[in-house]
């Protein structure tokens, strides 16, 4: 992934998570920010629970992947929290869990813009 779709700043990250708008399931949260840029932009955050380095890395690069494929149904920052149970997780079940994580903020997205052009259309 290119540069310009990493969030690297600890604050940026910090300033997500406070937002607190979320998703998540058993094995994966995601923090979500609404951002006026181009293209969305996103981090994982996966803890030493999780296992070694090398699978700690293993699933970076897989959800990395993951993101590369949605790419088209993105347009938010993105925190991906990582829980420990994860680790029995084949990349077909990251790319569904995920996949139905970010469907249902594009859901909730959707309905709060329609709900504040509805507002908008009232006054």
């Amino acid at each position: 992934m290119k540069k310009q779709y990493r969030i690297k700043k600890s604050t940026e990250i910090d300033a997500i998570i406070k937002k607190r708008q979320s998703y998540g399931n058993e094995f994966f949260v995601i923090y979500y920010k609404e951002i006026c840029l181009n293209h969305f932009r996103f981090a994982i955050s996966i803890g030493k629970k999780y296992g070694n380095s090398v699978k700690r890395n293993l699933m970076k690069r897989q959800i990395r992947s993951v993101f590369r494929e949605l790419q088209d149904l993105l347009n938010n920052d993105f925190v991906v929290v990582v829980k420990p149970k994860a680790v029995y997780l084949k990349y077909s079940e990251i790319k569904n869990n995920i996949e139905n994580l970010i469907l249902k903020i594009n859901k909730k997205e959707k309905s709060n813009g329609s709900d504040s052009k509805k507002k908008e259309q009232q006054d």
